[in-house]
């Protein structure tokens, strides 16, 4: 049993990342659209979609009860807050990166992220950390230094698509609410917000009531799914297998971005870019190993102290 479920939480988790890749093909379609009446349509159709579910899965007494925890709890109230603003700068960015051309350094942000969450968990949680992880820290930020002196062209997107990302796992982490639960709260935080931007802010013609189905409303209909769905199979998935296996294959989605932007979407891709993405692909080789040479360790403190 214990095999076909981590057979399962893999490739459950690997079609999360997996559609988390082929994201920039679905934003591609809507890149005539301002990128900020596509994040308001997303928050929007994303919390519909949610409670759609909730209820649909008769779970809307223990989302009741969620956010009546978070009403009594002001710390949580306010990190919940903060994750809703932090992801929609996340998902703004995502957008902005493809409809712009540059999915490479949406990329290259999302391999550098595992590698701010190691900083942000020395420093923030003050959790341990292992030779390796320091030295792929280090050759990552040689990596991002270096793209920026001889190209001349500062990551930008790359560091806040992994700040941001981050900040939301940290923030996650602190309040431990389930996925389900967490993504519906989240969108209805900021929803009021999308909605007075969809009502006040002049559109460009993109989402129309006649007729109603359109393929621009389709697509942004759609957000909302596209969205919710691999988030969900992630928290399905990722608690069926080990950690170490979670870290490998997240990286999943920003190779097949980097395929996709190089190949599909004809990105400038010069020497500098190749220089600086080996460098993060070697910093990502130490940080697995070290992950992996560290499970065993922590496997049989465990067994030891059993």
């Amino acid at each position: 049993m214990e095999d076909k479920s981590l057979k399962q939480g893999a490739v459950i988790t690997f079609v999360a990342y997996l559609l988390w890749g082929i994201f920039p093909i679905y934003w591609k379609f809507l890149e005539h659209v301002p990128a900020g009446e596509v994040l308001a349509h997303r928050i929007v159709w994303s919390l519909v979609f949610m409670v759609f579910l909730v209820l649909v899965t008769g779970n809307w007494r223990h989302l009741m009860e969620t956010v009546h925890e978070l009403k009594n709890d002001k710390k949580k109230t306010i990190a919940i807050g903060t994750a809703s603003i932090v992801i929609s700068i996340n998902w703004f960015l995502f957008i902005f990166s493809v409809q712009h051309g540059h999915v490479l350094q949406a990329s290259l942000g999302y391999y550098i992220n595992p590698l701010i969450s190691i900083l942000l968990a020395v420093f923030v949680l003050k959790e341990k950390t292992t030779k390796g992880q320091v030295l792929s820290f280090i050759l990552a930020g040689i990596g991002v230094l270096y793209l920026t002196l001889s190209y001349g062209v500062f990551p930008w997107i790359s560091l806040l698509l992994a700040l941001t990302f981050g900040f939301y796992g940290l923030i996650k982490k602190t309040v431990n609410l389930h996925a389900m639960y967490g993504l519906t709260i989240e969108t209805l935080v900021v929803a009021p917000i999308a909605l007075l931007y969809l009502i006040f802010i002049p559109s460009e013609g993109s989402f129309t009531f006649s007729p109603l189905f359109a393929p621009d409303n389709l697509l942004l209909i759609g957000a909302g799914i596209v969205t919710a769905v691999p988030l969900l199979l992630f928290a399905a998935g990722a608690k069926r297998i080990p950690l170490a296996m979670v870290g490998f294959l997240q990286y999943v989605a920003p190779t097949i971005m980097f395929f996709l932007g190089v190949f599909l979407y004809n990105e400038t891709f010069t020497v500098h870019h190749m220089i600086t993405f080996a460098l993060i692909w070697f910093a990502l080789v130490i940080y697995m190993v070290s992950i992996y040479r560290d499970t065993p360790r922590k496997k049989g403190k465990k067994k030891a102290t059993a």
